[in-house]
């Protein structure tokens, strides 16, 4: 099975971002992380990130129309998107949204995911292991 990896703003530059909430890894890392744990579930990925709104829903649509499952980082879209929202909505695989660090533990304006309420789950503030966690829960719902 092959697993739609997305990642929004800001993820291609983990390096720069602040260790304390995001940790150490660049997404170089990450990406490496991310497919030895799809590995070891005998998961397929296929890893994208992209800073475009544009580019996040084409590929969300991509998704919707193969019915490819998704693991999505919305990343600070996360907040505000209703167009993400929406092209989330029309997925009809299973959708995890996944977050390095706990929103909820951070300000208040990273309380609220408008994305939340269209997906199958939400796993955050676990690192690069939110994504592992993440490909466990939707090998588990496949």
């Amino acid at each position: 099975m092959k697993v739609m990896v997305l990642n929004g703003p800001n993820l291609g530059r983990l390096d720069l971002r602040d260790s304390q909430v995001y940790g150490d890894m660049d997404f170089a890392a990450l990406r490496t992380f991310i497919t030895s744990s799809a590995a070891e579930l005998a998961l397929d990925v296929d890893i994208r990130q992209s800073d475009s709104e544009t580019e996040l829903i084409s590929w969300l649509h991509e998704a919707a129309d193969s019915g490819q499952p998704v693991i999505f980082n919305p990343a600070a879209f996360t907040h505000y998107s209703y167009a993400i929202r929406d092209a989330v909505d029309m997925l009809k695989a299973p959708v995890i949204e996944v977050h390095l660090s706990n929103p909820l533990a951070r300000e208040e304006f990273r309380h609220t995911s408008v994305i939340s309420g269209v997906v199958n789950g939400t796993i955050g503030g676990f690192g690069p292991d939110s994504y592992r966690l993440a490909l466990i829960a939707l090998k588990a719902i496949l």
